[in-house]
């Protein structure tokens, strides 16, 4: 992803976060230097996520929910959240294009990846407490 002796943003990376999301090169590059600071090998381990996320709702247990959320942005399955992964998910969430945020709400109650929402996948995700 990013230079590993240097610790500075890949320009590939840049390039793609520039055209995939309404960032700036100067907003992803103090993005960047945030993220390298909080998560200096590069990643958010889902535990971590969790905790986050439960930062947003100090007054509930929004793990399960935490976990779900979690998934649908590993888009590589690897069990962390790269910067890019993380700055899509903060693009899509917050100014993301209609059909993207579809797009991933689809992919938060496709619990099993097949590619349909079942019914028992919605109920799972809407019975999770908070």
């Amino acid at each position: 992803m990013g230079n590993a002796k240097s610790g500075a943003l890949s320009k590939e990376v840049l390039e793609d976060l520039k055209t995939s999301t309404r960032y700036s090169e100067e907003e992803l590059c103090r993005w960047y230097e945030s993220f390298q600071r909080q998560c200096p090998d590069g990643r958010i381990s889902r535990s971590e996520f969790e905790k986050i996320y439960g930062t947003f709702f100090p007054n509930s247990d929004p793990q399960g929910y935490a976990r779900h959320v979690f998934r649908s942005f590993d888009t590589n399955d690897d069990g962390t959240l790269d910067f890019r992964e993380y700055i899509i998910a903060l693009h899509l969430t917050s100014s993301g294009k209609t059909h993207l945020k579809l797009e991933w709400a689809f992919s938060l109650f496709d619990v099993d990846r097949n590619g349909e929402v079942s019914k028992n996948e919605v109920l799972e995700i809407i019975t999770v407490r908070f």
